[in-house]
């Protein structure tokens, strides 16, 4: 039977497990409903925002107070996403303010709005990172994936602004049937813009993504496991900057898991991280849109100390990981780094903080999952 986490009960006492001090070290802050571009594969699925009209968007003096509250929990990195953060009609104040806060900024932008300002407030911040996601070399592909006309010219334009303020910024391609013939090309793409690394996500499962799957839009996982054992040997081999994979650890050859080039495994950040939606509610990351059960407070009812200390599905979560994982996960060596990959979308397909990952347990039925990274018990003799 599925196990479903109870609701928060601030009251409830913690075990000795629950009660361990773990920081927040990071926010992430979905700042818009809204989104100007329209993709088909977004696990969020922001309304579209079209010129002249707008979507709500993070109150500028809420963002403010959350960051106060969470500076004393330990928090050092603000992660700005969305819907599109660029759009938010109060972005150049939220900078400034993550700048004299003294903390490390992440953005991830579709690039549309990345004006040169932008790109250069951003880099006044402490250690900033920008990932900018293109999906094909070719505008009718890009352009199919994100709905919108003009925009890969944009997004370019985007990365361009990025380069010239400083950044080597991340590009990042999500694969589908209708664009992995174009993935060496988006490498030297990359490559002639200046970026410093590529990353390759794997569509998932939830909303639109779910659609896609149903569709026959995303890759089977034979195909999904081929194309990442490509990326790790042949393309990495001949590329002038970092690639990444988005499959799990265990599909991770040793020469590059703990190697310098990009492409290793770290510990999980689970632990450390809060997702905060653009209209203030806390939640475990931006799968709070879709799944209200991974809600877990408001930011202008409840105090955030309390929700990281005291909310039961994180208290879980902590005492929980890995050792509660099921399945191949459970069996998992890599178990310890992964952590089951995503608990977010474990929980949104099954309802099982515990679940098994789609991908690995997919790859496990077609006999696909190394073996050498399963525990297996010693025979006694």
């Amino acid at each position: 039977m599925n196990e479903k986490p109870g609701p928060r009960n601030n009251e409830q006492p913690a075990t000795s497990d629950q009660q361990r001090n773990y920081p927040l070290n990071q926010l992430y802050f979905y700042l818009t409903e809204g989104c100007n571009l329209a993709c088909r594969h977004c696990w969020i699925q922001p309304k579209f925002q079209g010129s002249g009209h707008s979507s709500p968007a993070m109150d500028l003096g809420l963002f403010r107070l959350i960051i106060d509250q969470a500076k004393p929990l330990g928090l050092s990195v603000v992660k700005l996403t969305g819907g599109e953060p660029l759009i938010h009609p109060r972005i150049n104040e939220m900078l400034d303010y993550i700048k004299r806060e003294d903390l490390r900024l992440t953005v991830e932008t579709n690039g549309v709005a990345l004006t040169q300002e932008l790109a250069e407030k951003m880099k006044s911040c402490k250690n900033p990172f920008v990932s900018v996601s293109i999906d094909g070399v070719r505008p009718e592909t890009h352009e199919w994936v994100r709905g919108v006309a003009g925009c890969l010219d944009q997004a370019v334009q985007g990365i361009r602004h990025l380069v010239q303020a400083g950044f080597r910024p991340q590009v990042i391609m999500t694969i589908m049937r209708r664009n992995r013939d174009e993935m060496e090309e988006v490498v030297k793409l990359a490559e002639s813009l200046g970026a410093g690394s590529v990353k390759f996500n794997v569509v998932q499962p939830t909303a639109r993504g779910e659609l896609m799957q149903q569709g026959g839009e995303t890759l089977s996982i034979e195909e999904l496991v081929e194309i990442g054992q490509w990326v790790e040997t042949e393309l990495s081999s001949r590329s002038g900057i970092r690639l990444h994979y988005g499959h799990p650890a265990a599909f991770r050859p040793l020469s590059r898991m703990f190697s310098d080039d990009g492409g290793g495994c770290t510990v999980c950040g689970i632990f450390g991280i809060l997702g905060v939606l653009a209209n203030g509610n806390y939640a475990l990351c931006g799968i709070g849109e879709t799944v209200p059960d991974l809600i877990f407070g408001h930011a202008e009812i409840d105090r955030l100390e309390d929700v990281w200390r005291n909310t039961e599905i994180l208290q879980q979560i902590r005492s929980g990981l890995p050792s509660r994982l099921k399945e191949v996960c459970g069996e998992c060596l890599m178990k310890e780094r992964c952590f089951g990959s995503c608990i977010a979308q474990n929980y949104y397909r099954t309802k099982d903080l515990w679940a098994p990952f789609w991908f690995c347990q997919e790859a496990r039925k077609k006999n696909l999952f190394p073996e050498t990274r399963v525990w297996r018990s010693p025979k006694i003799p």
